[in-house]
């Protein structure tokens, strides 16, 4: 593989050893459609019902299990895993509600891992990761809630204002301080993700220390405090490649709740010089590829699995999308 001017070639980054390595899916191309899978949603929220003292409006209710590990139970069929919900005659206590689908309620707990749930046996336990792209658009958007939520919610038993323990109100979209009785509500942290191109036929991808060898991905950061996500776009290029860039375009967004965040999706092209200067802190390996590379496997040996909005906005460009 040619390295343009100012790349890295394997010699000048050995691969890291496996241990601790995050695990990614393996998986192929997303599927075709103008947003990201896990930005697909079927069911309502239902917002105006977490107020009610029952939500559920009296209806029996389909509580989804989620683990310490964030993997819930899962049947495996012909058409594609789906998720294994019990069902309960009214909202369990430490339950949240997620919402409605065709008249019928959604929670989720946290609970153990079961061989079965209400009598019906559990093909696996798999986390969002691993389910999300494979799942139908109803049980994918709720999987998604469930995580985020259950994750606020294990990040913050105290108030940050007195320390003291909160209650959980509001179907468990909120908590409030009982010492101050300030209500505290779901927090959400922005970060862009931005594929960096030329203008032409070649993009930026790099790659982490922490990721298994062979793995690239386009860039992506934090939005910080006072900052635009256009600014954070050309802070977090200049920062991590040494790149300029120009001409961002916002491309789309997904929920990413490992633990809280909403990734914002953009296309930058590079102005100027384009060498490629690492931070060797964030980056341990960037390279430019061509859309031939991409297309024909040329290039990197694994891309972002379908799951995430990186692959969403890789699989774009190299079909020409702007």
């Amino acid at each position: 593989m040619s390295v343009p001017a100012g790349g890295s070639s394997p010699a000048d980054n050995p691969p890291p050893a496996d241990d601790g390595a995050v695990v990614w899916p393996e998986s192929g191309p997303t599927r075709p459609g103008s947003v990201p899978v896990l930005s697909r949603s079927a069911h309502d929220r239902s917002h105006l019902a977490r107020s009610l003292p029952d939500p559920t409006g009296g209806r029996p209710v389909r509580v989804l299990v989620v683990d310490e590990r964030r993997t819930v139970p899962v049947l495996e069929g012909e058409g594609g895993p789906r998720l294994l919900w019990a069902q309960r005659a009214e909202l369990p206590d430490g339950a949240v509600f997620l919402g409605e689908a065709d008249g019928v309620p959604y929670a989720a707990v946290r609970g153990q891992r079961q061989l079965a749930v209400d009598g019906r046996p559990v093909d696996t336990w798999a986390g969002l990761r691993e389910l999300g792209a494979d799942l139908g658009d109803l049980d994918a958007g709720l999987l998604a809630e469930a995580i985020g939520i259950l994750e606020w919610h294990e990040r913050n038993r105290f108030s940050p204002l007195s320390g003291a323990r909160t209650t959980v109100e509001r179907a468990g979209w909120v908590q409030r301080d009982p010492e101050t009785g300030a209500e505290l509500f779901p927090r959400t942290d922005p970060a862009v993700i931005m594929l960096v191109h030329d203008g032409g036929d070649r993009c930026v991808l790099g790659r982490q220390a922490v990721w298994p060898p062979g793995r690239f991905s386009i860039l992506a950061g934090f939005v910080e405090p006072g900052e635009s996500a256009e600014g954070a776009v050309a802070r977090e290029v200049a920062e991590e490649v040494g790149l300029q860039v120009t001409d961002v375009r916002y491309v789309a967004s997904q929920p990413w709740p490992f633990p809280q965040s909403l990734m914002l999706g953009f296309t930058a092209r590079a102005d100027g010089d384009p060498t490629l200067r690492l931070d060797p802190t964030e980056i341990e390996e960037a390279r430019w590829f061509t859309r031939d590379e991409l297309r024909s496997g040329a290039g990197p040996r694994v891309l972002p699995p379908a799951v995430s909005i990186a692959r969403h906005i890789i699989d774009r460009w190299v079909a020409g999308e702007p």
